[in-house]
């Protein structure tokens, strides 16, 4: 069939809406035409018709449309350019032209002009996006550089006058204009960037992304729990159910499988948006997309279950295949969304609207309740390790904690239930460490988890009774043994193991704190002993050296503490002195999520002991080297030997603790005591004493002169 025939044939067949296999053979017969068509009156007829053909758009395709009508175009203008090639090498006697070709400029022109009144500026922008993709991607350069410009300006226009809600027309529909823009935008050079409409982009970009045509609000959480069933005490969510064929659908969607570029998208225009309110608005979109998203999970059957349980009570299948395809799934939607986070929480750093005192607490908030509704995603095997995700949390947080009053409202609205007991105004209180018990429910813990690492930043401005309510009452529930806070003890998974080290960091960053020296001295003894309690068996060597290490430091000066209550430390120091003695000197067994770790029990007492050397007053300093390094030969740890002296040359002492040091190793018989074990030892032939740099020594059986 010749060109101009096929032409005609076309044309009538826009005109009727048809079945799935002749739209097809619409949509190939038009992309041959746009290839092989010479005359460019013929090629801006056929664009102009297209753009209002029932057989396309009287279908209800929607974005499916949309992406064909993009893709026809792109796929047009590779050919027209490789026509263009072809024909250059060609013998300029034959005077001859392969598949009707012409320049690239001119077919781009004649495509250009096709985009009329007749049809809307977001189909214009369909076409337009097209042509640039085919012409200018993949380093094509096909256009002169005038020719580019003028096609990103017909972007840009497209765009601009799309996103204009312009009355009596409707407003234009924001899954094609974020699917072209998705496109088009990599390739627009700055300035073509810079006169986008913003102000308009960021609203429909994230309708577009959170709406029907993307994300569709999260409601593909709230499909799975019905398809997962009970075989043989194991949960199975089969790959032939609705609601993972559905995830499968979901994802072949242009705007889902690009839903990283048009997270950047979004992100560039809050970034350039004129006004700050926009920008208010998608935090809040934001806010309740994620909040139904946790809403959704919660009420699934899977979120029962911990990661350390799915291998025993999911069937092969649901672990191996559908499990792991929602999870890549929900977390390329955190990822989007962060980035997109990424984006108001810099700008909130610069614009004046949004950095004053008033908006900064409430946009850092906003942010951290939108990360909380995501944990159950980014704190499964370590997804929020990435640099965007650690910027947006501590930026965040930095904010926030300036604000002693919002900082006390935040973690009022996201404080564990049930909520702890408000203490009386004059701080008589009575901790016993006795904690309500550890949440049975998975997701109630990883909860639990974002609000004591979130805690553990914000006391420095909190008085220390929201101090007490809001961060160490609620952090008690897993200082204590868990098997005393459970009717039935939970299993030391990894994620326990993370929150047992999350409970004593917000309590010693509560410690920390000098305006709280009236609740660190009714509270020390009680955490010491449930920090006692719990080792070895729930924390780890590292983790019981750090806290009693910082616990002594608080309670020597130079915090006030140390005035009030001179002998607190050197209690402390006792209790796990007496207890070295009776402590077990078998390797203890590495604890799951931390890394292996070759110490006994009572080696990591006398370490503990060693490490908070540095810290004590000068009054007892030296009596207690003197008692360490007893503790040290009692033990026989050949390692707390090289951790003394580690201590004493270090430079982990100020120069006075450094200078009681060198006189008690030199002359009083300090280096003996670590050394030795309090006995000059007789050297035999041919051995080297230890000694300090500089010191004297006497030759065997003979006496210095000096």
């Amino acid at each position: 069939m010749s060109v101009d025939r096929l032409l005609t044939t076309v044309l009538q067949l826009y005109q009727d809406v048809h079945d799935d296999a002749r739209t097809d053979q619409i949509y190939g017969s038009t992309a041959a035409l746009l290839t092989n068509l010479s005359n460019p009156l013929n090629l801006s007829l056929l664009t102009s018709q297209l753009l209002t053909a029932p057989a396309i758009w009287g279908r209800g395709d929607g974005m499916r449309a949309c992406f064909r009508i993009i893709s026809i175009y792109n796929t047009a203008a590779i050919h027209v350019r490789r026509n263009e090639i072809e024909n250059t090498k060609t013998l300029k006697a034959q005077n001859k032209k392969q598949g009707g070709s012409w320049s690239c400029d001119a077919w781009a022109a004649a495509v250009l002009k096709g985009a009329d009144d007749q049809s809307g500026r977001w189909q214009h922008l369909l076409v337009f996006t097209g042509v640039l993709m085919g012409m200018e991607g993949a380093d094509r350069h096909s256009m002169s550089p005038a020719m580019r410009a003028t096609v990103e300006r017909a972007v840009v226009t497209a765009a601009n006058l799309a996103l204009q809600n312009r009355d009596p027309e409707p407003p234009a529909p924001s899954g094609p204009v974020a699917l072209a823009l998705n496109y088009a935008f990599p390739l627009l050079s700055d300035d073509a960037r810079a006169r986008l409409n913003c102000d308009g982009l960021v609203p429909l970009a994230a309708r577009a992304m959170l709406g029907p045509d993307g994300l569709q609000d999260g409601l593909l959480l709230a499909t799975i729990d019905q398809d997962v069933r009970q075989s043989e005490h194991k949960f199975m969510w089969e790959k032939s159910s609705p609601s993972f064929l559905h995830l499968h659908q979901l994802e072949q969607r242009p705007l889902i499988s690009g839903l990283g570029p048009l997270s950047r998208l979004l992100a560039h225009a809050v970034e350039h948006a004129r006004d700050h309110r926009v920008v208010l608005q998608l935090q809040d979109d934001l806010v309740a997309f994620t909040a139904r998203l946790l809403h959704y999970w919660q009420a699934n059957k899977l979120c029962e279950l911990d990661v350390s349980e799915e291998g025993v009570f999911l069937t092969p299948d649901t672990l191996n295949a559908t499990l792991p395809a929602l999870w890549q799934f929900l977390k390329k939607v955190m990822y989007a969304v962060v980035a997109v986070l990424h984006a108001i929480v810099a700008r909130s750093l610069l614009d004046p609207h949004l950095r004053n005192p008033a908006v900064a607490p409430s946009v850092a908030a906003k942010t951290l309740h939108t990360l909380r509704n995501l944990y159950f995603i980014s704190s499964r095997n370590g997804s929020d390790a990435f640099q965007v995700y650690t910027f947006t949390y501590l930026t965040s947080l930095d904010v926030l904690s300036r604000s002693g009053p919002a900082s006390a409202a935040f973690l009022r609205s996201i404080l564990p239930s049930p909520s702890p007991p408000t203490p009386s105004p004059d701080l008589s209180l009575s901790h016993s460490l006795s904690s309500s018990p550890i949440p049975a429910h998975p997701l109630r813990r990883t909860l639990d988890l974002f609000y004591l690492n979130t805690a553990e930043h914000l006391p420095l401005h909190l008085s220390p009774a929201d101090c007490d309510a809001l961060i160490i009452q609620p952090a008690t529930t897993y200082l204590s043994t868990p098997s005393t806070t459970t009717p039935e003890p939970l299993p030391l998974s990894a994620r326990m193991i993370h929150l047992f080290e999350a409970a004593h960091a917000a309590v010693l960053s509560c410690l920390s704190c000098a305006h709280n020296a009236p609740l660190t001295a009714d509270l020390v003894p009680f955490y010491a002993d449930a920090l006692l309690s719990a080792f070895p068996a729930h924390v780890s060597p590292r983790q019981f050296r750090l806290a009693f290490r910082t616990v002594v430091q608080i309670l020597s000066p130079p915090f006030p503490i140390s005035a009030s209550h001179p002998l607190l430390a050197e209690t402390l120091l006792e209790m796990v002195r007496y207890r070295v003695a009776r402590a077990g000197s078998g390797v203890l067994p590495p604890i799951d999520g931390e890394d292996g770790e070759t110490a006994s029990e009572q080696s990591t007492l006398v370490m503990t002991l060693i490490d908070a050397l540095p810290y004590l007053r000068v009054g007892i300093f030296e009596e207690w080297m003197t008692l360490v390094a007893g503790a040290v030969n009692e033990v026989g740890e050949e390692g707390g030997g090289r951790r003394f002296w580690e201590v004493l040359v270090s430079g982990e002492m100020d120069v006075e603790r450094a200078a009681i040091a060198v006189a008690w190793w030199g002359t009083k018989g300090g280096r003996e005591a670590v050394l030795f074990g309090g006995r000059l030892p007789v050297p035999q032939q041919g051995e080297e004493m230890f000694m300090m740099s500089g010191a004297l020594q006497t030759e065997l059986g003979r006496e210095s002169r000096l």
